[in-house]
Parts: structure tokens; C-alpha cells; sequence
């Protein structure tokens, strides 16, 4: 050992076995610090949903035109105050549909296959009716969420599917 170290444990004499231990206190202190920060996340989120601006949930928007989609087509779209993809389908019978595009598994996007009237999860081989959102098949454990769309005129609208609890 040289000089050098005995001048550094001298001005820091820390025994190397207790600085590996916790006091109760010092535990107790880090564990009320991190419960009072869970119990203000909770409240800020709580919070946010008690006063979170919903004109926009109750409203219809609009999406597109008829003629912005052909038949057998699809248009991805995400609404004001939200930030989910949802799908508009135009079916080869002419009626329009939009689900979140989602599947209800594990989130993989969904997709329309012209000509079967089913939606498609890639994923794992899901299936879902495209009139109802209905699983078909695969491990979908329930339907996809389903939004009212509205023609007036040429134009489409849907109303965003929170506004079927309220």
C-alpha cells in the first residue's frame, strides 16, 4: 500500500461492510418517497380523466367522402382528442364500416380482405365479420370495437365508440 491510499482512508474512513447496508430508516424514508410518488401519478391521471375536454368524444366526425374510398377499400383514421387507428371499410355491397384496428388479442393492426367480408389479423390468423366485428376465428378473445358511422349525403361520418357508454 502506498502513501497515496492511507491519505485518501484516513480523510473518508468508511468501513467497506456497513456501506453495504440499509439502514430501517433510510429504507422506510425511500419507501414512503416512492409510495407518495405513486399515489400523485394516480391523482394526475385521475385528474386527467375527470377533466379531460370530451366535445369531441360526443360529436360525429367527419371522415371522407364516398367517393375517397372504392368499394372493396379501406381508409385509416384517428380522431380529434384520441389517438387509436380505427379503419373505415367500404364493402363490395356497398355498406360502409369502421372498427378500431386493433385486434382484441395483442394489438396487431387489422386488416380488410376484399371479397371475404372478414377482417384479418396477420398476426395469428384472426378473423373478424365485417357487418358486426365478431371473431370468426383464431385467438381473438372478443369483437372489435365497433363505431356508428353515418352517411349524409356524400359524406361519411362515425362517432367515436365512447359515446355508446354514455
Amino acid at each position: 500500500m502506498n502513501n497515496e491510499d492511507k491519505h485518501w482512508k484516513q480523510d473518508f474512513p468508511i468501513n467497506r461492510g456497513e456501506a453495504n447496508q440499509v439502514s430501517r430508516r433510510d429504507f422506510a424514508k425511500l419507501l414512503a418517497v416512492v409510495s407518495g410518488g405513486m399515489v400523485l401519478g394516480n391523482g394526475i391521471i385521475a385528474a386527467k380523466a375527470f377533466f379531460s375536454d370530451d366535445e369531441a368524444i360526443g360529436e360525429k366526425q367527419k371522415i371522407c367522402t364516398k367517393n375517397d374510398i372504392p368499394v372493396g377499400g379501406t381508409k385509416s383514421f384517428v380522431l380529434k382528442n384520441d389517438t387509436v387507428p380505427y379503419i373505415l371499410i367500404h364493402t363490395e355491397e356497398g355498406e360502409f364500416y369502421a372498427y378500431e384496428q386493433k385486434c382484441t388479442h395483442l394489438s396487431c393492426a387489422v386488416y380488410y380482405k376484399p371479397g371475404t367480408m372478414k377482417i384479418e389479423c396477420p398476426c395469428h390468423n384472426g378473423w373478424f365479420d365485417v357487418k358486426t366485428g365478431e371473431v370468426l376465428q383464431g385467438p381473438p378473445p372478443r369483437p372489435l370495437k365497433k363505431l356508428v358511422v353515418t352517411l349524409q349525403g356524400d359524406d361519411i361520418f362515425v362517432q367515436h365508440p365512447k359515446t355508446e357508454n354514455v
